[in-house]
């Protein structure tokens, strides 16, 4: 259900085209919850046929513009303080991190400075981006700031933590033979 939330949430903001909508999931939220164009296409249809949003107008080429409707607006007020939060914590280099004393010392250890470089990579795009809003222009804005937060700490402690693991067994030690 995320996914449909995710579109409310964004739709609340101002109306737009899926394409719009498209490009603003992944520049806003790619990197917290992957969501490719046919899947947003696909979601819009539904939440149109659900009376949460509503096509607001149509341009050129029969582009659509969708609006929030106020039961999408509850809609997604009501999972916000309803819903119950998943939280699972679905990351494949910590799941990979279980496995590591399958590789070679030296494999280990060349993947883990990859992961912490690529985290940290992260970080500094998440800095760039924290530094160039006034954040403060908007309760949307000021709620992107508290993501770009939590991505910010999120991917530095990953970085930190790779850089940690390259420096202990299985990464710095050889593995037995099997």
């Amino acid at each position: 259900m995320s996914l449909r939330h995710a579109l409310l949430g964004l739709l609340a903001e101002e109306p737009a085209s899926g394409y719009d909508l498209t490009r603003r999931f992944e520049e806003l939220l790619g990197r917290v919850w992957p969501a490719k164009h046919p899947q947003i296409y696909q979601e819009l249809g539904r939440l149109a046929g659900a009376g949460l949003i509503a096509v607001d107008s149509e341009g050129p080429r029969r582009r659509k513009v969708y609006r929030v409707t106020p039961e999408g607006l509850a809609e997604v007020r009501r999972w916000l303080a309803d819903d119950d939060v998943d939280h699972t914590v679905r990351l494949e280099p910590l799941l990979r991190s279980f496995f590591l004393w399958l590789l070679p010392p030296e494999q280990a250890r060349a993947h883990l400075l990859a992961e912490a470089a690529f985290f940290e990579e992260q970080a500094r795009v998440l800095r760039a981006a924290a530094a160039a809003k006034d954040y403060d222009a908007t309760p949307a804005l000021q709620s992107v700031r508290v993501a770009i937060e939590s991505g910010l700490r999120l991917y530095g402690a990953l970085g930190g933590w790779a850089a940690w693991a390259a420096t202990v067994p299985p990464a710095a030690k050889p593995v037995r033979d099997m």
